[in-house]
């Protein structure tokens, strides 16, 4: 949009006649998330508290219609990566998140947990070391004080504080471990998340090869606590399921990213924030369509 037409309809956000701001929010919305500098520039310099909100409201509308095509993108584009997913449900709160940031953490934790590694280990040795990195001297916990706070689901969060729940922790172990050419990945349990080191990378289609087993697994929310499959078994018997292979295997990136909507969306339920709570049932559209 030319920069004169843009500021004409910017000025007009204020006018009182509600067809007027109708047809002018309109055509901003129309627009891309480029124009976005140009709203938080007029916000800036207004002191009219119903122009503010205004312009807020359109930003926002911006940005999660940009958010949304993004992720599906991501998800057209394979949905390997599941360092980026994660940055992009951050970005819903965070809409001016740099992914640089995110990954300058996670390869600063990749850093000192591969210094600490010597020789030809045993994949329970490797183990060791990164839930030593992780949990000892990091201190990454499971988030006790607030499990339902919004925060455990964004992933510039969770670096932050080093709290977070089954999922979030879970994300940051495997991405941490797959930088490193471990293969451990997500296992999507009912009321859990957990994570499996399997005996072989998984393919190119993200799926494990007809041969690759289960080493182990790992619970990153008890501090990467080794676990066999008589565990799962276990714990499925209490809570009266099934034995599916499904809880037993790795599961894909975007059941992993779901599963963090997922939470996502029962926070904002479970403090009444129903718009945000709607918003995020879009973004999980996204990945199941």
């Amino acid at each position: 949009m030319d920069t004169k037409k843009l500021h004409a309809l910017i000025s007009l956000l204020d006018d009182p006649d509600a067809e007027i701001f109708s047809s002018v929010e309109g055509e901003l919305l129309k627009e891309q998330v480029e124009i976005v500098p140009e709203l938080e520039k007029a916000w800036e310099t207004s002191a009219d508290g119903v122009f503010q909100k205004r312009v807020e409201n359109i930003i926002h509308s911006l940005q999660f219609e940009n958010l949304k095509s993004e992720l599906k993108m991501w998800k057209q584009s394979g949905a390997k990566d599941l360092l980026y997913a994660s940055y992009l449900v951050a970005k819903y709160n965070y809409p001016e998140l740099e992914f640089s940031d995110i990954r300058q953490k996670i390869d600063e934790i990749k850093k000192e947990i591969w210094l600490e590694m010597r020789g030809n280990l045993t994949s329970l040795e490797n183990i060791r070391i990164v839930n030593y990195v992780l949990f000892d001297k990091y201190g990454f916990s499971r988030n006790s004080k607030e499990p339902l706070s919004p925060k455990n689901n964004f992933i510039n969060d969770v670096l932050s504080t080093r709290k977070g729940n089954p999922v979030s922790l879970s994300v940051v172990y495997s991405i941490v471990c797959q930088s490193l050419s471990m293969p451990v990945y997500g296992v999507n349990l009912p009321k859990n998340f957990i994570l499996v080191y399997l005996d072989d990378e998984l393919g190119d289609d993200g799926c494990p090869a007809a041969d690759c087993s289960a080493l182990f697994y790992i619970n990153p929310i008890n501090n990467g606590a080794i676990i066999g499959k008589r565990e799962i078994e276990v714990f499925l018997k209490q809570q009266k399921m099934s034995f599916l292979d499904y809880y037993f295997t790795p599961c894909s990136t975007i059941d992993t990213v779901t599963r963090i909507l997922n939470n996502l969306r029962y926070s904002y339920d479970s403090v009444g924030q129903n718009e945000k709570k709607r918003e995020v049932m879009e973004l999980e559209k996204v990945l199941g369509d």
